[in-house]
């Protein structure tokens, strides 16, 4: 709302109308000592936590980086999906350095290029996250299903899907925000339409994971139950078996013994 003062004999005039009715605050909410306690009680407890993440995990990428035995396609995707937390957690303190720099709450939500752009980076952050869990399970499913797995192939568009479809999404909803609903520091999401070009991938991406989760565990299950675990000569997964549990002048013929197979895959 707008907030004026008149220019008197006095001086200013106190402003009117006032800004708790102005911006929408309810005076008794706003100034209550509980709230106030119970929400720095969240923020440092969501602090520590994201700051106890960052640590661990950027000390996973050094010893990821470091060694080059760790150097294939699972660690690569291993690898993205902690960069996305790692840029989840900067974008969540970037984000509480713009947005609650002043201690003050009982003004009119800012509306600066700088706090949309965080939110826009935060945005961006959450939904490459999601986006690289998608592509862990993804990926583990399609290892079970493909006899022949190019991962080199695969990770290219593995790439592309983690960091990309969070592009498009996030700059579409940007655009949009800023023609149908620029209030604020975009910080709220009252319109939900809006919201769910960034809510809909999210949600999708969880749903396929669970059909993926589903697959995953029939296929164990139906590897467990078979007569022949891996008798395919193609099978990449027994082939890997037979490397480490067979014996060599034998492992030709599979001569591996079921319960050994069974409770590999087990």
């Amino acid at each position: 709302g707008d907030i004026s003062r008149n220019c008197t004999e006095d001086g200013w005039s106190e402003p009117f109308p006032h800004y708790y009715d102005a911006c929408g605050f309810d005076e008794n909410e706003t100034e209550s000592d509980n709230q106030d306690y119970y929400y720095l009680s969240v923020k440092a407890l969501y602090t520590v936590g994201y700051s106890t993440s960052l640590v661990s995990l950027t000390t996973a990428m050094v010893i990821l980086c470091r060694f080059r035995k760790l150097h294939c396609t699972r660690n690569f995707i291993h690898m993205n999906l902690f960069v996305s937390f790692i840029l989840r957690a900067i974008s969540v303190f970037i984000k509480d350095g713009v947005l609650y720099a002043e201690q003050d709450g009982n003004h009119c939500f800012i509306s600066t290029v700088e706090c949309k752009a965080v939110m826009v980076f935060f945005h961006y952050c959450v939904m490459s996250n999601y986006f690289w869990l998608f592509i862990e399970g993804l990926y583990l499913f399609t290892l079970l299903v493909e006899t022949f797995f190019p991962e080199r192939r695969y990770f290219y568009w593995y790439t592309i899907i983690g960091w990309g479809t969070p592009t498009i999404c996030v700059t579409v909803w940007a655009v949009l925000r800023l023609h149908f609903d620029d209030t604020g520091c975009w910080d709220m999401n009252d319109n939900t339409a809006l919201w769910w070009v960034i809510k809909g991938p999210v949600v999708g991406s969880i749903m396929i994971n669970f059909v993926l989760f589903i697959g995953i565990i029939v296929i164990l299950v139906q590897k467990l139950q078979s007569p022949d675990i891996g008798g395919n000569e193609s099978s990449i997964y027994f082939s890997c078996v037979q490397k480490c549990y067979c014996k060599p002048k034998r492992a030709n013929q599979h001569s591996c013994k079921m319960s050994e197979l069974s409770t590999i895959t087990l």
